[in-house]
């Protein structure tokens, strides 16, 4: 298996020069481009698991790190920044792509800075926008308004929700998704929380649970890219 390969790209003139790590399997039909959650960088464990899991599936990724997390602080930057990072990334994953179609999209709060810089303003050449664990809400406040620019996208989407979701109440996700064109695709894992992580007793382990959410995206992009 080939190892990743560390890039370099100015994220926004502020805030300079963040890190990327592309990794493309020799049988890559497409390249997804990933951002982090907030409080984790592109090389948390989920990162490099789901990043490995795709790779096996003919599936490249190129993640990259936001300025904050790229500097070592905690909180995430302004919205701007990270829209702006999400553009430039995408920017560089083109560069980098060698002609494979572009999908885009992350992990929680990595996701939603996709999405909403793909409702404000067309990321080039993106065939598709993937979500491990769209963050709907916060924790323990239900609520919907963090999915009202999801229709503003007018691209194929791809939602990887757990049952367990703390962050995306799916009884409030489902009524979302139902007025947006085209119709998105929600795969729900059953058990899995926000993390992808499932309890001892359902009988299914983390690794399954991230197998299949995997799986999903592999025949989700297919149906994309053919």
């Amino acid at each position: 298996m080939t190892e990743p390969a560390r890039h370099r790209f100015v994220a926004t003139d502020s805030s300079g020069e963040v890190s990327g790590l592309l990794w493309v399997p020799d049988d890559a039909r497409a390249l997804y481009v990933y951002g982090h959650g907030a409080g984790a960088g592109m090389t948390h464990r989920f990162m490099e698991d789901s990043a490995a899991r795709l790779h096996a599936r003919g599936i490249g990724t190129f993640r990259y790190q936001f300025p904050y997390m790229e500097a070592g602080r905690r909180g995430p930057n302004p919205r701007p920044i990270l829209l702006k990072t999400v553009r430039s990334a995408v920017d560089k994953a083109t560069e980098l792509a060698e002609g494979l179609p572009l999908l885009a999209g992350g992990k929680s709060m990595g996701g939603r800075m996709t999405s909403m810089a793909a409702a404000k303003e067309a990321l080039d050449d993106v065939r598709g926008l993937a979500f491990f664990g769209f963050p709907l809400h916060p924790a323990g406040k239900p609520s919907s308004e963090r999915g009202d620019h999801l229709s503003k996208v007018g691209l194929p989407m791809l939602f990887l929700q757990g049952t367990r979701d703390a962050l995306a109440d799916l009884d409030l996700l489902r009524p979302v998704l139902a007025g947006v064109t085209p119709p998105p695709t929600l795969r729900v894992i059953d058990g899995a929380d926000h993390g992808f992580h499932v309890l001892k007793r359902s009988g299914r382990t983390d690794d399954e649970a991230l197998e299949e959410a995997c799986d999903a995206f592999a025949a989700w992009t297919d149906e994309v890219i053919s």
